[in-house]
């Protein structure tokens, strides 16, 4: 492991992790190409990048809707990526996803009370008037009211939705949640609620969270510690006030300098970083490093070497042939 954790607090390990799509005999589009790292039981581990950086494939992998390509989930000591069957649906008790899209990812033919009710029918978990007080728990957990559950999904809110999407998650009463950025296609105005819901979930259930996102200052506000992924692979990884205060990959040094500060007169002042050119295919990625197409700093080794993830830091890990 990379990660400098004690062993009874990690709840989550992924190693090696490697998810490739075949599209034809030659085109492999490797979406995530041997990631590794770790969650400790109760934090909330942050997975950042750019679209298409391969961090939404990683989660969808991590829960099961995936089925890696090699490497290993362990869960709770448990790898989870070799279930089959029953077992699959034990560990979809403890770990469910909530997803990107509240306009996509809710059955538009079904009422609210349904789509959360979902889950306790599969599981078994609560038939008859038990259902029905679980169900308006859930709403109410979520701040919604027990009057939602005969409405269907179009007369809500993109806001609303989210918060159906988090209570149908919760039905299980699961132990760890997958966030696929939850908040990125909500208004700016609801984004902050369901972020606080989120939190305050945590605090409540200690929950155990994997935060994946693009917005880096909502990161920052969230996470303890953070991967930040590029073109499938891990370039750092760090406790998030050491990221944010000393990012050493050129790519994260980019991410970073793009969030914009409050104060405008700091703003004036700093050296904008700006990451040129396309984020090239992961169907055909660059020989070496990955980012060596766009980095300011580029040497020829990085044209030939791939850099593997080397501490640099106490618990700061980098894929920087800098360091």
């Amino acid at each position: 492991m990379v990660q400098d954790t004690h062993a009874h607090d990690v709840v989550l390990e992924v190693i090696n992790l490697k998810k490739y799509f075949q599209f034809s005999r030659k085109a492999v589009l490797k979406a995530v190409d041997d990631v590794t790292f770790s969650v400790k039981k109760g934090e909330v581990f942050g997975l950042v990048g750019e679209s298409g950086c391969g961090k939404t494939t990683a989660g969808r992998t991590i829960v099961g809707l995936y089925t890696p390509t090699s490497g290993r989930i362990v869960y709770e000591g448990e790898d989870v990526s070799k279930l089959r069957g029953a077992d699959v649906k034990r560990f979809k008790r403890h770990m469910q996803i909530i997803f990107q899209d509240p306009y996509a990812s809710l059955d538009p033919r079904m009422t609210v009370g349904d789509i959360i009710g979902e889950a306790l029918d599969i599981h078994g978990l609560a038939t008859g008037r038990d259902r029905l007080a679980r169900i308006h728990e859930l709403l109410d957990v979520v701040g919604l009211s027990a009057e939602h559950a005969n409405r269907f999904p179009h007369e809500f809110s993109g806001g609303q939705r989210q918060r159906i999407g988090i209570a149908r998650a919760l039905a299980v009463d699961p132990k760890f949640i997958v966030a696929d950025e939850p908040i990125s296609a909500l208004d700016v105005s609801i984004q902050a609620q369901v972020v606080n819901l989120l939190s305050r979930l945590r605090e409540e259930r200690g929950l155990t969270y994997i935060f994946i996102a693009h917005d880096l200052a909502m990161v920052k506000h969230l996470s303890d510690n953070v991967g930040v992924m590029y073109l499938g692979r891990l370039v750092e990884l760090a406790p998030s006030a050491e990221l944010y205060k000393n990012p050493v990959h050129p790519y994260t040094q980019g991410l970073l300098s793009a969030i914009p500060i409050p104060d405008p007169r700091v703003e004036r002042e700093r050296k904008r970083i700006v990451l040129e050119g396309e984020v090239p295919s992961p169907v055909n990625p660059p020989r070496g490093c990955r980012f060596q197409t766009r980095c300011r700093t580029v040497k020829p080794i990085c044209r030939e070497e791939d850099p593997k993830l080397k501490q640099v830091a106490p618990g700061h890990f980098a894929a920087c042939h800098l360091y």
